[in-house]
């Protein structure tokens, strides 16, 4: 496969911002409209997809509307980036709807995190391209950035530079499952929206990978049910490191707590993965977090809980 790799983020550049899932409504759209400003206070510019707003239920317009934003923005011969302005649902509908000839002509920043996970996953499988699982306009840049978690944004969109990624941040204490080291291309995302793909043509090729996975809001029987999917579907025999971010919101107060723990589950599929594996790394919905370069080539060191990119995903141009 071909990697292909965005031209680095530039002040002045032109940013494009869509909603392949939901629309930003309610508080979300106060908070789009100050994630809009910090992104012009950094001395970009801005350009929206015409269905941004647009609501169509819980999503943001037609599957035929929100995939003309993307692919509309992938043609634009000025936009240098793509930002998502929020997650929620329905990005899976569009994988069928993208140009993706018009995505390996044109290699483009991408980011975003939860539901457009099987966005950039299918963009990996399809084009190769590297994209970013990380900040969106109205979630993170309206409420206001943690300072960590900017700080390991923007280097990786406007430089060249190698970024290592320490596990111990703050109050996040790494969990060491397996020690030991290796390395591969990231992939992954929100474990939820990695199921839907097993078995399609957008599911990327996991072998020699180093598998990331998150979520919020599944309680423990769900991620185990995708965990055993992963399973059955051979990805956890074929990865070379496994890295487990954030799990938010896994228990209903109101039901009984549940039989088995998260903890206990994630050790019943990795107890016999001879592979390194590192748990509770800050990534995912939560707070503090760093951003990951999808399709980039990392090295996972479990034992000293570091996550390090061997090579820049943006090139000079």
């Amino acid at each position: 496969m071909t990697i292909r790799k965005p031209e680095k983020l530039n002040r002045g550049d032109l940013i494009g911002i869509l909603s392949p899932a939901s629309p930003p409504h309610g508080e979300k759209k106060e908070q789009y409209g100050k994630g809009v400003q910090y992104l012009l206070d950094r001395g970009y510019r801005i350009v929206e997809g015409r269905h941004v707003f647009r609501e169509y239920g819980y999503l943001a317009g037609t599957d035929e509307q929100r995939a003309e934003d993307l692919n509309a923005m992938f043609a634009h011969p000025d936009v240098r980036a793509v930002f998502c302005s929020r997650g929620g649902y329905g990005t899976p509908r569009l994988l069928d709807k993208i140009d993706y000839a018009a995505v390996k002509k044109q290699p483009k920043i991408l980011v975003g995190y939860s539901d457009i996970t099987c966005l950039q996953l299918a963009l990996y499988a399809k084009t190769g391209l590297i994209s970013y699982s990380g900040p969106m306009v109205s979630v993170e840049m309206g409420k206001g950035m943690h300072p960590h978690t900017e700080k390991h944004f923007w280097p990786l969109l406007t430089s060249t530079r190698r970024m290592a990624m320490k596990a111990r941040v703050a109050e996040f204490k790494p969990q060491r499952i397996h020690s030991g080291a290796a390395e591969g291309r990231l992939l992954g995302g929100c474990l939820s929206l990695i199921a839907p793909l097993l078995g399609t043509d957008y599911l990327p090729d996991f072998r020699g990978a180093i598998l990331v996975l998150e979520d919020i809001g599944e309680e423990v029987y769900n991620i185990d049910r995708y965990l055993v999917q992963l399973k059955y579907a051979g990805i956890l025999k074929q990865i070379k490191g496994l890295v487990f971010g954030q799990f938010l919101d896994t228990v209903d107060e109101e039901k009984p707590s549940p039989d088995l723990s998260l903890d206990e589950v994630i050790h019943e599929y990795t107890h016999d993965l001879a592979i390194p594996i590192l748990a509770n790394f800050p990534y995912g919905h939560n707070e503090i977090k760093y951003t990951l370069p999808i399709g980039c080539r990392v090295r996972l060191d479990a034992g000293r809980g570091v996550l390090a990119t061997l090579e820049p995903g943006v090139h000079h141009g």
